[in-house]
Parts: C-alpha cells; sequence; structure tokens
C-alpha cells in the first residue's frame, strides 16, 4: 500500500508526540514523589535514571535530556555523595515547579534551562527576543530598552540570536507540556552549539539598570 498523503506517517507521529507527552508528565509525577521528602538517596536516584532510560531513551526533549545528563553524570561512578545528592534534589525540585507556589504570583522561572552563569550581556547589533510576561512591562517596552542600546529585535528564535529572555512573572513555561516553543528551541541550538544564550528577565533588568 502507497501512503500517497502521509496519513500513516502523519499519524504515527503524532501518537509518539503524545506518548512522550504522557512520558515526561509521569517523570515530572514520579520525580514530585521522590523529593516529597525533600531528600534523595541512591536507590532512588539509580531508579529514575532506569525509568528515564525505559521509557524516554531516544531522550528527544531537551530538558529532559539535561536532567538525564546530570543525573547520568552523579551516577557515573556508581555513587551519590551528599553534595550531588542535595543538587540532585534541587534539579528535581526546579524540573517539577515544587518550589512554585500558587499563593505567590510572582515567580522567577525555574533556572534550569538558563545559561549558568550567566552571560555579559552586549547590545550593539546584538539579538533578542523575548518570551513569557515580562515584569517591567510591555514586551514593546522592553524591547524599546533594546534598540535604544543599539540591540536587535528577532522576529523567531534562529541561530542568529544572541540572547533569549524569559519573563519573570508566574513563567513555568519551561515545565513540560507548557513550556513555550521559543525556549525548547533555544535549548536545542544551544545544545548544537550556536551562541544563543537563555536569560532570566531579572538578569536583563540588572544589565540595563544595574
Amino acid at each position: 500500500m502507497v501512503d500517497l498523503h502521509q496519513e500513516f506517517q502523519n499519524s504515527r507521529f503524532f501518537h509518539e508526540a503524545r506518548i512522550d507527552r504522557r512520558s515526561a508528565d509521569a517523570l515530572i509525577g514520579l520525580a514530585a514523589g521522590i523529593t516529597a521528602d525533600n531528600s534523595i538517596n541512591q536507590q532512588e536516584a539509580e531508579f529514575l535514571k532506569g525509568w528515564i532510560e525505559t521509557n524516554l531513551n531516544h531522550l528527544a526533549d531537551p530538558v529532559v535530556n539535561i536532567v538525564y545528563r546530570r543525573l547520568a553524570d552523579m551516577l557515573s561512578d556508581n555513587k551519590l555523595d551528599a553534595e550531588e545528592a542535595a543538587e540532585l534534589l534541587a534539579i528535581l525540585k526546579q524540573f517539577t515547579g515544587l518550589q512554585l507556589s500558587s499563593a505567590i504570583p510572582f515567580q522567577a522561572p525555574s533556572t534550569l534551562p538558563l545559561n549558568q552563569p550567566p552571560p555579559t550581556l552586549e547590545w550593539s547589533s546584538r539579538a533578542f527576543i523575548f518570551t513569557g510576561v515580562m515584569a517591567f512591562g510591555p514586551r514593546k517596552d522592553c524591547e524599546a530598552l533594546v534598540t535604544e542600546r543599539g540591540g536587535l529585535i528577532a522576529p523567531g528564535v534562529n541561530k542568529k540570536v544572541n540572547f533569549l529572555v524569559v519573563g519573570s512573572i508566574g513563567n513555568e513555561q519551561w515545565l513540560h507540556s507548557s513550556y513555550g516553543t521559543k525556549i525548547k528551541k533555544a535549548v536545542e541550538l544551544r545544545e548544537n552549539g550556536s551562541p544563543i544564550a537563555i536569560i532570566s528577565e531579572d538578569h536583563w533588568q540588572q544589565a540595563i539598570f544595574g
């Protein structure tokens, strides 16, 4: 049978994407359960690593990929020491968004996809793009501050973008099932060697206002 309109192919990709989404959502649930007691041990870390390898073995999601690589690095010597356990606990809490509270409407985005350490911002002929809700004000006002300093506003995330600024109001976009395509694309470009930097609005404001 010839699939002239690629209906079977498109359907397969659709179902794969839906399965990936469910698996990643399940990973968030597992991470939340593991970190519920504010501690993580060797057995829990090994279980989580094995679960990711079994259920997300292709690691197509860049944020899940970051979590997995850090987890694999910690267990590369078959021992999770106290310092690694504390770091892993913080990473998984960031991943699940447990540090966010519905009672606090203004929250900085998780640091996981952000460049660490934050880069020094340059303005002249540097391309910026914004995502999320900016505490400073409307996006057009944020863009004006960039252009006033000689910077450029990019129409979309691509290899020519230098800085993606993530707004700080209630921003949980990077979490799987809701983080925006801009952040996902920027992480993928960065993983492939592009010089794009993902920065928080706080870092951006500090560079402007000191």
